[in-house]
């Protein structure tokens, strides 16, 4: 029996009141968080468009600063649209995943440009900005203009996979969890078929946050644990069931600290790729298997530079797709030594403000002994 026919088995009448039940229990428990709006309050899609985009592969407890110091600087869609790019880089700086950056502006400028500063409130005219995906687009549509959709992070990936015991391994069993998660959507209301989808969405991405967690899950205090398949078979923890995970092979290269009196010599890595539009200091390419010597002949060409110092130790960094190591060289050229094509000096004392991932910071931390 196919994975899909024994969830689709386990859809019976018992199981009908679900919705409700999953409404009630957040109704009482409903976390309160930045982005969220009160109880019969109607959400800000703008607000819930940015939180969306920051929670994409980041915790809840990440974001919150973040998304308190956006929405303080640009407290709507338009006023993050006229920002430039750069400056929104550096707000993002730490937070990761660089590429939702460009995408936030990007999206900002053509809602504020092609939409006159409105959010589209269908999935469809969602999916057509950028940096909006499908379960994006699903979770805007659904949070924010109450349409009746399921959008399926990886709370709700787990929530219904240990409901329905879904054994087929991700990211093969997508479809049939999101097919499975629409289930649980709440009743409509006559005369309103969109009604209470946001709060259905959002009340199972509690429910995976804080009681169906990966380990030692809260089944007790669960308002599905009567008629959850996992739980009944006491291997709720096992879900979902995931393929091998492949790892990366290991890149290494060299980073380059330079100073000029109480200034580091940085530039931008491009706009398109791996952390596009970041600030970085000089840099060898990232190769596997690549020696020291070779890296080390990519320094950057500097009057006054007659040798460059190898600091011990290396940095090490994972991408999504790979692992980073970094030797890092140091060295200091005379208070007149021009900077490179490119390139420009930054005072140390505002490295803060400059758009840094965090793979450069632990570099010019560890180059300047911070």
């Amino acid at each position: 029996m196919s994975s899909r026919a024994v969830a689709k088995a386990k859809l019976t009448e018992d199981a009908a009141d679900r919705p409700a039940r999953l409404l009630a229990w957040y109704d009482r428990h409903r976390r309160t968080l930045p982005w969220r709006a009160a109880a019969g309050e109607r959400a800000d899609p703008y607000r819930v468009w940015l939180s969306e985009i920051m929670l994409q592969q980041t915790t809840v407890r990440a974001v919150g600063p973040y998304f308190e110091k956006f929405v303080s600087r640009w407290p709507d869609v338009t006023a993050l649209g006229r920002a430039s790019l750069d400056d929104v880089l550096r707000m993002w700086a730490g937070l990761g995943y660089y590429s939702r950056a460009r995408n936030l502006h990007a999206c900002a400028v053509a809602v504020m440009g092609d939409h006159s500063g409105v959010f589209p409130d269908t999935e469809d005219g969602l999916r057509a900005l950028p940096g909006i995906g499908p379960y994006t687009a699903a979770a805007i549509a659904a949070i924010a203009f109450d349409r009746r959709t399921m959008p399926v992070d990886g709370n709700i990936e787990r929530v219904v996979s240990r409901l329905y015991a879904i054994e087929e391994a991700l990211p093969q069993a997508k479809p049939l969890i999101k097919e499975m998660a629409a289930t649980l959507l709440g009743p409509s209301r006559a005369g309103d078929e969109n009604s209470r989808a946001g709060d259905s969405a959002q009340a199972l991405m509690d429910l995976g946050a804080t009681i169906c967690t990966p380990k030692k899950p809260a089944c007790a205090l669960c308002p599905l644990n009567d008629d959850c398949a996992a739980r009944t078979r006491g291997d709720q923890e096992t879900f979902p069931r995931k393929a091998p995970k492949k790892s990366g092979i290991l890149r290494r290269g060299a980073a380059f600290v330079v100073t000029r009196s109480d200034e580091l010599l940085v530039r931008s890595r491009p706009e398109k790729g791996l952390l596009g539009g970041m600030t970085e200091v000089p840099g060898s390419q990232w190769l596997a298997g690549q020696e020291d010597a070779a890296a080390l002949a990519q320094a950057p060409e500097l009057k006054g530079i007659t040798r460059w110092h190898r600091k011990a130790g290396v940095v090490t960094h994972v991408f999504t797709h790979f692992p980073l190591e970094l030797v890092v060289y140091t060295a200091s050229v005379p208070p007149r030594g021009r900077a490179p094509d490119g390139m420009r000096w930054v005072p140390v004392a505002t490295l803060h403000g400059e758009a840094f991932p965090n793979l450069m910071r632990k570099v010019v931390a560890h180059g300047l002994d911070l």
